[in-house]
């Protein structure tokens, strides 16, 4: 797989309006399906688009030469849906778009035979994937070289009880995992998974308990009604930590402490390593803050496991 700036390159060479030397000699070496990837890279997809990206990706030397319709229906999609992909990625219209395919889908055809096709092809889209999971963990460990900030928000987290962990629609399942380590070593965890009144209600009850702090997940595509509940906790008087994807936009600029973690984006839903890795990592500044706390509450659930017989055997 080619390197972040690699790919930057090849996006610049073949994006309409784009072009220097640097991506052009980056062009004359990568592999049709990377110029095809590199095509789309930087662009954050729906879901329905990124049907429509793989597609080109797997089935490049035909798609590159099918008409709106025929796509579309290859796809099953609409032809709008199609316009409005060709669009998001600069183009004028779908002709465009496939007028910058074809040179590539030729350059598949003389090229070494099975070249995008075949079992090949998805490992390698898979292994592309994982790829783009790896670089986004560089770049998380990179960010936490000091943990100062972690351990800090560790310790606030710790002492709001009740805590209220939230997440919407796509990060539910990240506010339910953290949720459910959290009780293990905190005596109070609340999730909020809906908006409007019924997140209100939850964060109110959570202040008049005495919580102090929300821990609040925001994966792409971002909900406008995660913005509704980060503001409302502001209105009944708690803080917000924030988990996402983005450093700037309006979720960040109304969080009180925001963490970032890059999501995998190369499938056709996100994949969530660095987010999880970064949860995790809150998890433990959450134990440390209060260790005794931490080993009794420990105690107590894995005396109720064996109890209760809760696991196999490992």
């Amino acid at each position: 797989m080619a390197s972040g700036q690699q790919a930057r390159a090849q996006a610049a060479a073949i994006t309409p309006g784009r072009g220097s030397s640097e991506a052009e000699a980056v062009m004359e070496t990568a592999s049709p399906a990377e110029r095809v990837r590199a095509l789309f890279g930087g662009h954050r997809l729906s879901p329905a688009q990124r049907r429509i990206a793989q597609f080109l990706t797997d089935h490049l030397t035909e798609a590159a030469f099918l008409s709106i319709t025929e796509l579309a229906e290859r796809v099953g999609v609409s032809q709008p849906s199609v316009t409005r992909f060709a669009s998001s990625l600069g183009f004028s219209g779908y002709p465009a778009l496939r007028e910058a395919l074809q040179p590539i889908a030729l350059s598949a055809v003389a090229g070494a035979p099975g070249e995008g096709e075949g079992e090949g092809r998805h490992r390698n889209e898979l292994q592309s994937a994982i790829d783009a999971e790896i670089e986004n963990l560089t770049s998380l460990r990179r960010a936490l070289a000091d943990p100062d900030r972690i351990v800090g928000i560790g310790r606030e987290l710790a002492r709001s009880v009740p805590l209220t962990v939230v997440g919407l629609r796509i990060s539910v399942s990240l506010a339910e995992y953290f949720a459910y380590a959290a009780r293990r070593i905190h005596p109070d965890v609340r999730v909020v998974t809906r908006g409007g009144s019924v997140a209100y209600d939850g964060l109110l009850q959570a202040r008049e308990a005495g919580g102090t702090w929300v821990l609040a997940f925001a994966m792409p595509r971002h909900a406008k009604e995660t913005l509704a509940v980060v503001r409302a906790a502001h209105g009944v008087g708690l803080r917000v930590a924030l988990i996402t994807d983005l450093a700037l936009g309006p979720l960040a600029d109304e969080a009180d402490e925001v963490f970032t973690a890059g999501t995998g984006s190369r499938l056709v839903f996100d994949s969530y390593a660095a987010p999880g890795v970064l949860s995790a990592g809150i998890l433990q500044a959450i134990a440390d803050a209060d260790p005794e706390r931490t080993q009794a509450r420990l105690e107590k659930y894995e005396h109720a496991a064996e109890q209760h017989d809760f696991f196999l055997d490992d």
